[in-house]
């Protein structure tokens, strides 16, 4: 009897180079203040052509991790610990990446490095804003009191977003579009995806919340490697800051944001699992790709 012939593995439509710097670019028209134009009939239909290909880019993520996010538990407390488990045990946790930035990256490949990641940076302050729209009060407290934190609570020295700024003018790091992987423009284009379509609103609550999860370590190792290159207190602020700072961020995340939403509505959890996984498989791509160019594999 003859066998059947195995399935050929198409490539993936959305995985790529030139869809994502297609998505990248769009994002960035998109979301820029801007003023009405009258072409707007042919932005709109370039939107809708734009929309459906975002949807199913972040429908594949969604089927990649929808078997593990439908195990994660429902009730308030389990999921709670289930979420906070995948600082350890969640896709590109503990990547032996960030060691060697720590002790034995050079300048070169901590610019290199630097630039995809601040390029990838889809802006966690404009993320949250987009994510807490119409959420439930408590919730919508701590997205709020997040988003505080990342404007400097009032003080323009104090904002997150320019302290990676003036990080990237002061080694002058390079960030096209055109010149970052495909795997650090998917993990932004997802981010934005998710942050800015309703459709995906717990989703984003949990990938924001698994950022704040697991950045710490990684942060704290970057910050590392730019004190051995010899960068001042200063331009490595933005590093030192989130090893300390995202440590609060998360408990308070998942205490005020997370469990509340969950025991209002158990069918979130399922959500906010295939968000966090979904970061986190973004995340272990880029850092897959970031040990390919050093060639640590």
């Amino acid at each position: 009897m003859a066998s059947r012939p195995q399935a050929i593995e198409r490539p993936s439509q959305f995985l790529n180079q030139d869809f994502q710097q297609q998505l990248s670019h769009w994002n960035r028209q998109r979301l820029a203040p801007g003023f009405p134009t009258d072409d707007w009939g042919t932005r709109i239909e370039q939107d809708h052509r734009i929309l459906r290909l975002e949807h199913g880019f972040v429908e594949e993520l969604r089927a990649e991790v929808r078997e593990e996010a439908a195990a994660a538990p429902t009730e308030p407390a389990a999921f709670i610990a289930w979420f906070e488990g995948l600082k350890e045990s969640g896709p590109g946790q503990n990547d032996p990446l960030f060691p060697w930035l720590a002790e034995e990256a050079d300048r070169d490949a901590l610019r290199w490095f630097l630039g995809q990641e601040a390029a990838g940076e889809a802006g966690f302050d404009d993320l949250v804003a987009y994510t807490q729209v119409k959420l439930p009060a408590r919730a919508k407290l701590e997205l709020a009191r997040n988003y505080w934190d990342e404007m400097g609570r009032g003080n323009a020295k104090g904002m997150h977003g320019p302290m990676l700024a003036r990080l990237v003018d002061v080694l002058a790091l390079e960030t096209a579009i055109e010149s970052t992987v495909w795997e650090s423009l998917a993990l932004a284009n997802a981010m934005t995806a998710m942050a800015t379509s309703r459709a995906y609103a717990w989703h984003s609550v949990g990938a924001l919340g698994v950022i704040e999860l697991t950045a710490p370590g990684r942060s704290a190792c970057t910050a590392a490697g730019l004190r051995r290159i010899g960068l001042t207190d200063g331009e490595r602020r933005y590093f030192d800051l989130h090893a300390v700072l995202d440590v609060k961020h998360s408990r308070d995340w998942n205490d005020e944001a997370i469990e509340p939403l969950v025991a209002e509505d158990p069918a979130r959890a399922t959500a906010m699992a295939e968000g966090a996984l979904i970061r986190l498989r973004c995340g272990a791509r880029c850092f897959a790709r970031y040990r390919a160019h050093f060639g640590l594999e």
